[in-house]
């Protein structure tokens, strides 16, 4: 091998090596090897360009963006206000088939955080075992159609690039019904593995609290039973930080002092009877906004508050908001409130200002629950524009044979004309992160071409399984493809694997169809982790799972979607 080629070897291992150590951060893992390889003149700027307008990665962007109106509808809080009725049986597999019907044309994500709360609150089914089953239903749902899930779209746009016809709308949903039918067969026999029970009444969720005693407070010297602090109805007190140091548990003899930071834990509704406390100061007070006009939300995953801290994060310039309070499922909070650290899936109690529900930043960070209603959710007119505008893109494209990227540009420009969608909310809606992603994996898989890699690639696999069948070769991509995108999550795993299926099928010259759906269906198979796919991590702490839950009920599960697809992919796309 020539010296260009030797640096592209190491860039493409590096790569994945980047992507294993930093997984929260693949954007810039991929980003920097796309820079790498424009600088040693492995690509040219032409084609960097044309990767970053690839029709199939536009597609997906414009998907992405047309999405967000449609998640700012009634459909999915209707949906799920419908499912929990008549018996067990039913409501279970009512729930699950509407997950998956929802999934294979919707966000999985939306779906989801729309989901937990009524199946956490139903009164039919152990939220446990429903949950993560949920999660599975919304994955597998994602594998039915060409948008159903962004790796379809990932590999679509790659294979685009490569000069070859993409994917039609359906081409995936053979396969995919398949695997739907058997898996939930095997979830509805498994389900037993996950403990829980149903609710008696409704949850009451324990949020962290935190009052500050101030100076001349009538609480100052007097111990915690003195004070009444320990009788507060739903309300307990579970920590005192003083002076950075923190006292748990608090005993009733505890003396209170200036300065103070007193943490509770309980029921949010409860949290007024701090009020009646001289000198006692939520969190959120100090930003002078009233613990009256209070709204629940839910932190999107990507949103801009994810991994600062709730003093670092500035709620009041981005938001006109506070924080009064947070809940994160499956974990108990400790220290400051001000220092938690926000994760996608927290809850949260904002203390609101005039202008919270005018800032078009809210549907991008947040689910809102209760509370404020954000003024631009849609409803009326704007809802019916969105919901059967989408019906009618989607419509065009399967019956007019109308490209999905045409259906999705007039649709774009029907939501801005109709105002369902500002130019201001596409901007901050704009996922660039996928989008880099995705134009950078695009520039690594033409670096390889380039430099003739993919070639060597080809030629080595060409001779290795010179006396093997191609399904060898074809097993062995999607076995690839499955353990990265339990490490690296899935898009990042279809983006690095893709350019390697693609160039094993032209050594060995057959069909590359068999070999990029692998890897299409294989980055969608995170079944054994909760960190590999997005809606796993949300019921991984909204069911208060443990690894080994995914590791036990997701195994079986695991196994049968993989058979079925090595199975039927070479009999529909045969080599």
């Amino acid at each position: 091998m020539v010296l260009e080629q030797w640096l592209m070897v190491v860039i493409f291992l590096s790569t994945i090596v980047g992507l294993i150590k930093y997984q929260h951060f693949p954007e810039r893992v991929f980003a920097a090897a796309s820079l790498t390889c424009f600088a040693n003149s492995l690509v040219s700027t032409e084609q960097l360009l044309a990767n970053a307008v690839n029709p199939g990665l536009v597609t997906l962007l414009l998907l992405v963006v047309c999405a967000f109106a449609f998640e700012r509808t009634g459909f999915l809080r209707r949906l799920a206000n419908v499912l929990f009725n008549g018996s067990v049986v039913k409501s279970y597999v009512r729930t699950l088939l509407a997950t998956v019907l929802a999934s294979s044309f919707l966000n999985n994500t939306a779906v989801i955080a729309t989901l937990i709360s009524p199946v956490k609150n139903n009164k039919l089914i152990a939220p446990n075992k429903l949950l993560l089953p949920l999660s599975y239903a919304a994955i597998l749902g994602g594998t039915l159609t060409l948008i159903g899930t962004s790796t379809n779209l990932i590999v679509n746009s790659m294979l685009i690039e490569r000069g070859v016809d993409g994917f039609a709308f359906f081409d995936f949903l053979p396969i995919g019904l398949t695997a739907v039918a058997a898996c939930m067969v095997v979830i509805g026999f498994t389900v037993k593995r996950l403990n829980g029970k149903v609710n008696d009444s409704a949850e009451v969720a324990d949020y962290f609290v935190e009052a500050q005693v101030n100076k001349g407070s009538a609480l100052i010297g007097e111990t915690v039973e003195q004070n009444g602090l320990r009788s507060l109805e739903s309300l307990f007190l579970v920590e005192i930080v003083r002076e950075s140091k923190l006292i748990s548990p608090v005993t009733p003899s505890h003396i209170i002092r200036e300065g103070d930071k007193l943490i509770f834990s309980g029921d949010i509704t409860k949290i007024l009877v701090l009020q009646q406390f001289e000198g006692l100061t939520l969190f959120a007070e100090k930003d002078g906004l009233l613990r009256e006009n209070l709204t629940e939300v839910v932190v999107k995953p990507g949103a801009a508050v994810v991994g600062k801290t709730l003093k670092s994060a500035g709620f009041r310039a981005r938001f006109d908001a506070a924080v009064v309070a947070i809940r994160r499922e499956g974990e108990k909070l400790s220290g400051k409130l001000g220092e938690v650290t926000i994760q996608a899936g927290d809850f949260l109690v904002l203390a609101v200002g005039p202008d919270f529900a005018k800032r078009t930043n809210l549907t991008k960070n947040f689910f809102i629950l209760s509370g404020v209603k954000a003024e631009n959710m849609l409803s009326g007119i704007k809802e019916r524009i969105v919901t059967w505008g989408f019906v009618v893109t989607l419509g065009g494209a399967l019956v007019l044979n109308i490209s999905l990227l045409k259906c999705f540009i007039f649709y774009l420009a029907i939501l801005v004309a109709s105002r369902c969608l500002s130019l201001n909310e596409i901007k901050r809606r704009f996922p660039l992160e996928l989008w880099l992603i995705v134009m950078s994996a695009l520039t690594l898989a033409t670096a390889l071409d380039n430099t003739g890699v993919a070639l060597l690639i080809a030629e080595q696999f060409k001779s290795l399984l010179s006396e093997q069948s191609a399904y060898v070769a074809f097993i062995g991509v999607f076995i690839l493809t499955l353990l990265f995108t339990e490490l690296i999550t899935n898009n990042a795993a279809a983006a690095l694997t893709f350019p390697i299926a693609f160039a094993i099928a032209q050594g060995l010259g057959v069909s590359y169809l068999p070999f990029v759906l692998a890897v299409a269906f294989a980055a969608s198979g995170s079944f054994m982790s909760p960190y590999g796919y997005q809606t796993n991590l949300m019921v991984y702490n909204a069911g208060n799972y443990k690894l080994k839950d995914f590791v036990l009920f997701g195994l079986p599960v695991s196994i049968t979607y993989s058979v079925v697809v090595l199975a039927l992919i070479p009999i529909f796309f045969p080599f």
